[in-house]
C-alpha cells in the first residue's frame, strides 16, 4: 500500500502489518557514548492514534532515544519497528520516508524564507520551482483545511510570532507525510494562549488518526494532553503508565527516584533598598526591537520576574544590565552607581567584583567554553580572583578541584566527574554547573536568564530553592523566563515585555496566566486586568 496523506511529492511505499495497532516500537535500544551509557535496553511501544508522553530528568536518556527514533543516531543494540515492520534508520530522511516527523525545540526554519519556501525546501520535486510551489500551495491549503491551520504561506518566517512558526514546523512535517509526530519541548517558548492552541491542534491530529510523541518537562501538560506516559531515569524506562492512572506528583517521584519537595519557601519580607534601577533605557538591536524607554526598580530581598515571548527585548535587557550592550539613552544604576548610560558602560569584570552575577540565557553561547573541562568552566569569569589564582596568573589547581567537587555534590551534577569536557554533560547538568559557579560568591544581585530551560523536575526544584534562598538572604534577583509557571512560583513581582517595552508590572498575587498572556501579546496592564 501507499501512504495516502503524503501531498509533498512521490508517495512512499509502506507495508504495515495489518494486525498491528502499534505505530512505533523500540525494543531494548541501547546507545553508549564513551563511558556514558545513554540508553540501556530501552523499550517503548506507542499505540497508533494516541498522544504518548515521555518524561525524565536531564541525563535520563530522552534526547538520545528521540534521536534514534528519528535517525540522528544508530543504536548500538536493539530493534526499531514502524507500524509493525522492522526499520533501520541511517538518517532522518529514512525516518521521514516511513512517516516519522519531528519538530525540534529550536525550530529548523530559514528565517528570510517564506513559510511556503521553508516547507518545500529540499522536496521541490523538479527543476521548475514555479510548478513545485503552485502544487505545494494547493496541497498545503488542503492540509490547512483538514487540520484547522491558518498560516500565511507567503510571509517570511522572521516576521511571524513564535506560535505561528511552530505550527509552520508541524505543517511542514505533515506535508512531508508524517503520521507519527515527535514534539520536543513544544511549549518552551509559547504564551499560555499559544500553548492552548497547540493542545487543541494535538487533539485534532489525534482525532484524525495521527500519533504524537510529546516530550516535555511540564508535568501538568503531560496530564492534560497525553493518553499514556513513559518515564525514564538513568538511561532506562522505569515506568509506563496510562495517564489517567497516575498524577503529576507520582510522575515526579518516578523521574527522580524519591519524593520531590520544596526545601525553601519565601519569607514575608517585601523588599529593601533599591539594588538595580533602570531609568528610561533605550537601545538599538539587530532584531529592530531592542529596548524602548524601559524603567523599573529591583530591591534587595526581591525576585523580579521578566515575562514575555522570546525576542521581545529580554535578551537586550540582560545584556544592558550585565555590561554586554551599550545604552543609547537613559541609564542603569547598580548599588547607586551608574553602570550604563549614553556616555558608556562598566566592564563585566568590574560588575562581577561589585557583586553582580550573571547566568546567561544561552549557556553554550556565553555561559561555558565547550573545549574546556567542567572544572575549568567552574572558575570562568573568576579566574583572577585570589581564591583560585596566585597573583591573577597562576591557578591554584588543588583548590579549584576541591571547589568543583563541592559544587558537583551540592548541585547533584551527573556524571560526578569535573574532569570531563563540558560538552559531555547534558544541557540540564551544564546549567547546574553554571548556576553553581554564579551562586558560589553570594552575589548582591543575581541576573539569570531562563534558569530551568531544559532542566528536569528535581533540578528545577533545587534551582528555585536556591533563588528563593538568595532572596531570603536579602539579595536581589532578576529572572527572565519564558515559563510563566516558573515566574509565578518564585517571583515577588512580574514585569511583562512586548516589542521591547514594559507593558506593566504586577505583584505576583495579581499575576494570573491569562492576564500575563494578554500583556505578552502587547496589551497594556490596564486593559489586560
Amino acid at each position: 500500500m501507499h501512504r495516502s496523506d503524503s501531498p509533498g511529492g512521490t508517495a512512499v511505499p509502506v507495508a504495515p502489518d495489518a494486525t498491528s495497532d502499534v505505530a512505533i516500537e523500540a525494543k531494548s535500544l541501547s546507545k553508549r557514548f564513551g563511558d556514558v551509557q545513554a540508553n540501556d535496553a530501552v523499550s517503548l511501544s506507542v499505540q497508533g492514534g494516541t498522544v504518548h508522553g515521555i518524561v525524565g530528568e536531564n541525563g535520563a536518556g530522552k534526547s538520545t532515544l528521540l534521536k534514534m527514533l528519528f535517525g540522528f543516531y544508530r543504536p548500538d543494540g536493539g530493534t526499531l519497528s514502524v507500524r509493525g515492520r522492522p526499520v533501520t534508520f541511517h538518517s532522518p530522511a529514512d525516518a521521514m520516508a516511513v512517516g516519522v516527523g519531528m519538530v525540534h525545540q529550536h525550530f529548523m526554519l530559514v528565517e528570510p524564507f517564506t513559510v511556503l519556501e521553508n516547507i518545500i525546501l529540499g522536496v521541490e520535486g523538479g527543476r521548475r520551482l514555479d510548478r513545485a510551489m503552485a502544487a505545494a500551495r494547493e496541497n498545503l491549503h488542503a492540509l490547512e483545511q483538514r487540520f484547522g491551520f491558518d498560516i500565511p504561506l507567503d510571509v517570511p518566517v522572521a516576521g511571524l510570532p513564535v506560535g505561528v512558526r511552530q505550527r509552520a514546523e508541524i505543517l511542514k512535517a505533515l506535508y512531508r507525510g508524517a503520521d507519527i509526530l515527535i514534539l520536543d519541548e513544544p511549549t518552551a517558548v509559547l504564551t499560555p494562549q499559544e500553548s492552548d492552541q497547540l493542545f487543541a491542534l494535538i487533539r485534532e491530529l489525534k482525532g484524525q488518526g495521527k500519533t504524537v510523541l510529546f516530550v516535555t518537562h511540564k508535568l501538568d501538560e503531560i496530564m492534560a494532553v497525553t493518553d499514556r506516559v513513559t518515564v525514564m531515569r538513568a538511561g532506562r524506562v522505569v515506568a509506563d503508565l496510562e495517564t489517567v492512572a497516575t498524577s503529576a506528583d507520582a510522575l515526579a517521584e518516578a523521574m527522580v527516584g524519591t519524593r520531590v519537595t520544596r526545601a525553601v519557601v519565601a519569607d514575608e519580607t517585601h523588599g529593601g533598598a533599591v539594588r538595580l534601577s533602570l531609568e528610561n533605557v533605550s537601545c538599538a538591536s539587530g532584531s529592530a526591537r531592542g529596548l524602548h524607554d524601559v524603567s523599573f526598580d529591583l530591591h534587595d530581598h526581591e525576585v523580579l520576574g521578566i515575562a514575555g515571548v522570546a525576542g521581545n527585548g529580554q535578551t537586550e535587557l540582560l545584556e544592558v544590565i550585565t555590561g554586554l550592550r551599550a545604552v543609547d539613552q537613559g541609564r542603569v544604576l547598580f548599588s547607586d552607581v551608574e553602570i550604563a548610560g549614553p556616555s558608556g558602560g562598566t566592564d563585566p569584570v568590574a560588575l562581577r567584583r561589585m557583586g553582580m552575577a550573571h547566568v546567561p540565557e544561552d549557556r553554550l553561547k556565553t555561559g561555558v567554553v565547550e573545549s574546556m573541562t567542567a572544572r575549568e568552566n567552574i572558575i570562568l569569569g573568576y579566574q583572577r580572583e585570589e581564591d583560585v589564582s596566585a597573583g591573577g596568573t597562576l591557578l591554584k589547581r588543588g583548590d579549584i578541584a576541591a571547589m568543583a567537587d563541592r559544587m558537583f555534590a551540592a548541585q547533584d551534577v551527573r556524571p560526578r566527574n569535573p574532569g570531563l569536557p563540558i560538552g559531555a554533560f547534558s544541557g540540564g547538568n551544564q546549567q547546574k554547573i553554571v548556576i553553581a559557579r554564579e551562586l558560589a560568591r553570594q552575589p548582591a544581585l543575581l541576573v539569570i536568564g531562563q534558569p530551568t530551560r531544559g532542566v528536569d523536575i528535581g533540578a528545577v526544584t533545587r534551582i528555585h530553592d536556591q533563588i528563593i534562598a538568595l532572596r531570603n538572604a536579602g539579595r536581589a534577583v532578576l529572572v527572565v523566563s519564558a515559563d510563566l509557571d516558573e515566574l509565578i512560583a518564585i517571583s515577588d513581582r512580574i514585569a511583562v515585555m512586548a516589542e521591547g517595552r514594559i507593558t506593566g508590572i504586577l505583584p505576583v498575587n495579581r499575576a494570573e496566566e491569562k492576564t500575563l498572556g494578554l500583556m505578552m501579546a502587547g496589551r497594556s496592564m490596564e486593559t489586560a486586568l
